[in-house]
């Protein structure tokens, strides 16, 4: 505290107390038997009346004295603390203070009341006063609608948002060890430093609870590498943007959901993490449609694209395994998509046929015509990954399966085949569609076979309810130098 506390008796009070209301007359009684007593009121600065109360709504007192409980007296000597007295007692008060009779007529005894310190609304704009917030404070006038005001300042996806109050940042940020001025990811396109407090900012404003924080801080590395490209994602005409993915106990341990409606609404942290990435990619890298997002058309999944694999009831590996990460681990991969593409095959029972399917919907990825281009996800059901499991088919043969159905010679897929002008050309360089092909099978030939996908670009995970034989693949951007590979980062604490 800045101000020493007065010697004599210090009384702190709140007229919201019964017992404090109670005791009152008592502390004028003090006052008359030549006491020094200095009052202190936490919520209504002109009680007790005629006792000229100093007003300590701001709390800095009641803080200092690390109140529990109101009435407290205080015996100070010196500017320091040398005893303390809570509640009303008729004759600890008459010890505590030497003057004696005290309160007639009063009951002998009354417990106090809780210090409006320990109210939870004021405890949590407490902690905000004192954690030293860097962020920059909006004051909105006394009329002025807090939403209204968040979308006529440009600062939400579309939909309304939190409030993101010192408290609420605060308790944000107690979801994560990490340091609140810690330098998570800079962000393109303005390439801004993004702090773990400025990802709690847009985290509370997207709706996530704390428990989400490191899933977002996680994201945001992931989505600000080198590989995955989030600056280009935003320039692109393309309709994709960062689909999340989680692995690991984190997705148990937040309630993330990946069985039924996976891909859908309803989940709140599902919903709020794709969607935070979102946000911070919009206010603190200058990511809004229209400037540097061109997007042709867009997608719904450029509110939030986020959802768990069902790893408890996965046939294969977690992806997460995968691509490197030890078994238990959290994380999260990032992938450039777009919407998901569903798909129906009820009658196959046998893992070649079912296979066949799914390489028919993988064809379509981007364009039937052009191979190597992008990368995609395939998501595939439980009704689904049943037959595999049944006919003890791997992860990887299913892959290798699908990397063979969908290899075409290039006679099939050349620009102009079929009577489309689009499809892949041969240049100097072997054949290309958007992107440079990455590998082909007899190169040399005069008809060489192209595959769809690089092996590693084309992600297998298993999510969804458990009835319904319908699977999904997510299509990705340009995979390569000038598009973007995927990113699993590990989730920390």
């Amino acid at each position: 505290m800045g101000t020493p506390l007065p010697d004599g008796i210090v009384a702190v009070v709140k007229a919201d107390c019964p017992t404090c209301r109670l005791v009152a007359p008592v502390l004028g009684e003090l006052r008359a038997a030549g006491l020094d007593v200095t009052v202190f009121t936490q919520d209504d600065p002109t009680f007790p009346a005629g006792l000229d109360p100093v007003d300590d709504t701001g709390l800095d007192v009641s803080v200092a004295l690390d109140l529990e409980t109101v009435p407290t007296l205080v015996k100070v000597e010196g500017g320091t603390e040398v005893e303390r007295l809570a509640g009303w007692s008729r004759p600890h008060w008459e010890k505590f203070t030497g003057v004696a009779p005290l309160g007639a007529g009063l009951p002998e005894h009354r417990p106090g009341c809780g210090s409006l310190t320990h109210d939870p609304g004021v405890i949590e704009r407490l902690a905000a006063r004192s954690t030293g917030l860097r962020s920059r404070r909006l004051e909105l006038a006394r009329l002025e609608d807090e939403a209204e005001a968040f979308f006529e300042r440009g600062w939400t996806d579309g939909l309304p948002v939190v409030p993101p109050t010192p408290a609420r940042v605060q308790r944000m940020l107690e979801g994560t060890t990490r340091a609140a001025d810690e330098v998570v990811a800079t962000v393109g396109p303005d390439f801004a430093d993004c702090t773990v407090e400025k990802a709690a900012v847009n985290a509370v404003m997207a709706g996530c609870r704390p428990e989400y924080l490191p899933v977002v801080l996680a994201a945001l590395e992931a989505a600000c590498t080198d590989e995955f490209n989030m600056h280009g994602l935003l320039c692109t005409t393309w309709f994709a943007g960062p689909v999340v993915i989680v692995n690991g106990p984190i997705a148990t341990e937040i309630g993330m959901n990946s069985g039924v409606n996976a891909l859908g609404q309803g989940n709140r942290a599902n919903a709020t993490i794709g969607r935070a990435l979102q946000l911070i990619v919009r206010n603190i890298g200058g990511g809004r449609p229209g400037e540097i997002d061109r997007a042709t058309l867009g997608g719904p999944g450029k509110y939030t694209f986020c959802f768990a694999e069902d790893e408890a009831g996965s046939p294969w590996e977690p992806l997460s395994v995968e691509r490197g990460f030890p078994a238990g681990t959290s994380t999260v991969t990032l992938f450039a998509g777009s919407g998901p593409h569903g798909f129906g095959d009820q009658k196959s029972r046998q893992p070649e046929s079912l296979a066949l399917s799914m390489a028919w919907a993988l064809d379509g990825v981007f364009h039937p015509k052009l191979a190597l281009t992008g990368d995609a996800v395939l998501v595939v059901s439980p009704e689904h990954a049943r037959v595999f499991r049944e006919a003890g088919w791997s992860k990887a043969r299913l892959r290798e399966r699908l990397i063979e159905l969908g290899t075409k010679p290039m006679s099939e897929l050349a620009a102009g085949a079929g009577g489309c002008a689009e499809g892949m050309t041969v240049g100097p360089g072997g054949a290309t569609g958007v992107g440079p092909v990455e590998s082909a099978s007899d190169s040399s030939s005069d008809d060489p076979l192209i595959p769809k996908f690089v092996p590693e670009g084309l992600l297998i995970v298993h999510a969804g309810g458990g009835a319904g034989l319908f699977s999904a693949v997510i299509g990705g951007w340009v995979r390569g130098a000038i598009g973007s590979i995927p990113v699993t980062m590990e989730v920390k604490p």
